[in-house]
């Protein structure tokens, strides 16, 4: 029988690096992954290849694999100091190591973009409370808010009001709140006040966004785009590779039309969807707890995410808690952790940090894209 690249990094999952802290899975010191049958081979990227820990990872993973996956599984380990040329003939050691960078950004090391066809699915909600969740897990995160015309974020975090500074360095400086970095459009203009900007103003704000800000060291970064397929998503995988791609949606059928479009829009531009989120899933009365009511249709998201090939991530019901915290300031897994709604976003988070993993371990860094024609 095959063995399951879950139960692969799950093992791996146990060894940690004694300076970091953490295990060698989440700092994505695991690269090129491959599994046939019973057989795995990888390489371990590490900073010292001199030191101790890197005298000793081969073996540790040898170990761990035979204790948790299978005595008899054919283990194939190389353990090798990535290099960066400097010139024709000079190279340097990567000054990064073992925190692996793949977003591009200074300290940032994944870039996942929350993406919808069409508007009202809840994409904004999915973010904020997708960070949540990553962040009560011990992840660094940050949280942008690239929709321009209509940023929802401040509000939803309640922050409305706040002006990020700018450092010595002229960068900004990002706001935080539930301990989680957040930046906005809506923390740069009056709330009240219509942004009537044309295509090049917009893809300006964005890059500036994701270049002159002083983020320092985060392990996601959660993009919350405007809804389509325009400017913005364009402007984005032209200025940073993206690590991955959530794609949200409700399971009635108009919506499941967009979310197609979506997933079409992240594979012409060689952006990899890591998993689809259902929301709206259903509604249960408080009074009778053990019925589900599929107000926009059943698992319609689900369906399309098995046709795609794509990661079904988790549903998220219909609770009057999830708009109350969004109107608030307050969002429902802060709010009602004991929720429903609070339960799937976590159980979101967990799955998505699994395909995040999977897909740094077994494929290259994404690239920025070039476009060539606009």
């Amino acid at each position: 029988m095959p063995v399951a690249r879950e139960a692969v990094l799950d093992a791996l999952r146990k060894i940690t690096h004694p300076e970091e802290d953490k295990d060698i899975i989440r700092l994505d010191m695991v690269k090129d992954l491959t599994i046939e049958d019973d057989q795995v081979s990888f390489t371990v990227i590490v900073k010292q290849p001199d030191g101790p820990f890197a005298n000793q990872v081969e073996e540790a993973c040898r170990r761990v694999l035979h204790e948790e996956v299978s005595r008899s599984l054919g283990v194939d380990v190389q353990v090798d100091s990535e290099m960066i040329p400097l010139g024709d003939d000079l190279t340097v050691g990567d000054p990064g190591g073992e925190k692996q960078q793949t977003s591009g950004e200074d300290g940032v090391k994944n870039t996942i973009a929350v993406a919808s066809g069409k508007g009202g699915v809840g994409k904004s909600t999915v973010a904020v409370n997708l960070a949540m969740a990553l962040s009560e897990q011990g992840y660094e995160v940050a949280l942008v808010d690239t929709d321009i015309y209509g940023p929802s974020i401040p509000k939803m975090m309640d922050m409305e009001g706040e002006k990020p500074r700018v450092n010595d360095e002229r960068k900004m400086v990002p706001l935080e709140q539930h301990g989680i970095k957040l930046l906005s459009m809506g923390f740069m203009v009056d709330p009240d006040q219509a942004v009537v900007w044309r295509g090049p103003m917009v893809t300006k704000a964005v890059r500036q966004f994701l270049g002159d800000v002083d983020w320092g060291d985060v392990e996601y970064m959660i993009l919350d785009l405007p809804p389509g397929t325009g400017d913005v998503q364009l402007t984005i995988v032209q200025t940073i590779p993206l690590t991955g791609a959530v794609v949200v949606s409700t399971p009635q059928d108009l919506a499941l039309a967009d979310a197609r479009k979506g997933k079409a829009m992240f594979d012409n531009v060689n952006v990899p969807v890591v998993g689809m989120v259902e929301n709206m899933a259903y509604f249960t009365p408080p009074d009778q707890p053990d019925r589900k009511y599929y107000l926009f249709g059943r698992e319609g998201a689900q369906d399309l995410a098995r046709e795609l090939d794509v990661p079904f991530l988790g549903e998220v019901p219909i609770e009057e808690k999830v708009r109350e915290g969004g109107d608030r300031g307050t969002p429902v897994f802060q709010a009602h952790p004991d929720s429903a709604s609070a339960q799937a976003f976590d159980d979101i988070a967990n799955q998505l940090v699994k395909q995040v993993d999977l897909r740094n371990a077994e494929d290259d860094p994404t690239q920025k894209i070039e476009i060539l024609y606009e």
